[in-house]
């Protein structure tokens, strides 16, 4: 399939670890594109982290299975940048870095500001949550 040969070469050029399905609509038809996301993540060159939402994969040193090349603490901002989100560390986050906190923060908490996120991301049963802050 030629524009799967298109989308993997453009993905090895790139720099970004994360891509936004947007971003490869000039490759062809929304179908098409869609199909060859799904062969690449099917053939363990992506992997998806949300709808609409993939990144660069390698194999996992203890299961061979694909995962993504960083973890999703690094992952997951980067996506929200190119969405146009703006984000700082959640409450827990900040309280143990200021050392108010004795608790590590478990999770990963993103502060959205008074912004309400309704997007899903993670990647093996862990996913990012959102918390608003109203200042």
């Amino acid at each position: 399939m030629v524009i799967e040969e298109r989308l993997k070469r453009s993905i090895a050029l790139r720099k970004d670890d994360v891509f936004l399905r947007s971003e490869f609509s000039d490759f062809g038809s929304p179908a098409q594109v869609s199909r060859a996301l799904r062969h690449l993540v099917a053939n363990g060159v992506l992997v998806k982290l949300g709808v609409g939402v993939f990144a660069k994969a390698k194999a996992s040193v203890l299961t061979g299975k694909p995962i993504p090349v960083r973890p999703l603490e690094v992952l997951a901002p980067l996506v929200l940048q190119k969405l146009g989100v703006k984000i700082t560390a959640g409450r827990a986050v900040r309280e143990y870095n200021a050392s108010d906190s004795l608790q590590l923060p478990a999770g990963i908490v993103f502060d959205t500001g008074s912004r309400r996120i309704n997007r899903k991301l993670g990647f093996g049963g862990r996913y990012v949550v959102y918390e608003n802050h109203h200042a």
